[in-house]
């Protein structure tokens, strides 16, 4: 309900701006058109794969793997992979929704994003070349252990 009332709230807003420049709403949609042709690409492929990935490990080993009852083991599962992979936000946050609907523990899911968003192993080269490498590395210090400590409060708060 909320979700259509979004649309409806965009469909009304969007009749409102071609009201009142046909010129700039339609410069906008053009706009909004190659953005969606340039993120389409990305987000059809970690789709794939997270279609992929979610069809080879079932419900059990999701929840075995990054459980509640996983605990340090699968926060530490949730953190290697969420250190090294390179997911952009509007990807990670389905993606997470996805496991934890597959029986994922909050903590980890909390463990898992946070350092998706925040680590980001991948990035510690270029991050060094601009920053210097005490600074790069002692900000990713910095950033894991605040993963750690998100994912404690959200598990003690779930």
């Amino acid at each position: 309900m909320f979700t259509l009332a979004l649309y409806g709230a965009a469909a009304v807003c969007l009749v409102l701006s071609f009201r009142k420049s046909k010129t700039k709403t339609r410069m906008a949609l053009k706009k909004a058109w190659k953005s969606l042709e340039n993120i389409l690409p990305q987000f059809l492929c970690i789709i794939v794969l997270m279609g992929i990935s979610l069809a080879f490990l079932d419900e059990s080993t999701i929840s075995r793997l990054l459980g509640e009852s996983s605990g340090i083991l699968g926060m530490g599962i949730a953190a290697v992979v969420g250190s090294i992979v390179f997911i952009p936000a509007f990807v990670a946050y389905p993606l997470a929704a996805s496991l934890l609907a597959a029986g994922a523990g909050y903590m980890q899911i909390t463990m898992f994003i946070t350092a998706l968003m925040m680590v980001g192993i991948i990035t510690i080269p270029m991050e060094i070349d601009y920053f210097g490498k005490g600074i790069a590395i002692r900000r990713t210090m910095l950033a894991f252990g605040h993963s750690v400590v998100c994912a404690i409060v959200m598990g003690v708060l779930m």
